[in-house]
């Protein structure tokens, strides 16, 4: 059965190697007979969180920006991939700033319910990428009727468009192409 897919490219860089990731996550679920929509971070305005927890009584968060629209479009998604560079060991502050922003969806009727991290880093040890691992675990914790479904990592890629023929890419296409 079809389900709707929204991929978030979280990069702000050009020929970014994440989001090349969620290009093939895409294509491969595009393949699958999935309805997808891709939506990029770049040139987009999303403001911190103020934590004024208002969103928690109205659904409905108090900033208006960009993050408002995309965190519908993410509450109204049965599968989420964000793609992300690796930072500091972590997620990206823009993927941080997003999530934080998505806190409407909490006491919401969210239809999410597998979630992929797609990562690229500079540094190619695989532990590269359990912070970020674990922060978007944590932030998935928080959606009971939702799981961290997979994540994919490529390592050793540093400048633009560096990710080209990595196996990563193989992974990205095979893990949308196999959405359930």
């Amino acid at each position: 059965m079809p389900k709707t897919v929204l991929v978030v490219k979280t990069s702000l860089r050009a020929g970014s190697n994440s989001d090349a990731l969620a290009e093939e996550f895409a294509r491969g679920a595009r393949e699958a007979g999935h309805s997808v929509e891709v939506i990029s971070l770049k040139g987009k305005n999303i403001a911190f969180c103020h934590g004024c927890l208002a969103c928690q009584k109205t659904q409905k968060c108090a900033i208006h920006d960009d993050a408002t629209s995309i965190a519908e479009k993410i509450g109204h998604a049965e599968v989420v991939a964000f793609a992300s560079p690796v930072y500091y060991y972590g997620l990206s502050g823009q993927l941080k700033t997003l999530l934080d922003r998505c806190n409407p969806l909490y006491s919401s009727d969210y239809r999410f319910r597998s979630v992929y991290l797609l990562a690229s880093a500079a540094e190619n040890d695989p532990s590269t990428m359990e912070g970020s691992v674990k922060g978007l675990d944590g932030w998935v914790d928080c959606f009971e009727k939702a799981s961290l479904t997979g994540t994919i990592f490529a390592g050793g890629v540093t400048g633009p468009d560096e990710i080209c023929r990595h196996p990563a890419l193989v992974q990205a296409y095979e893990a949308g192409k196999s959405i359930l």
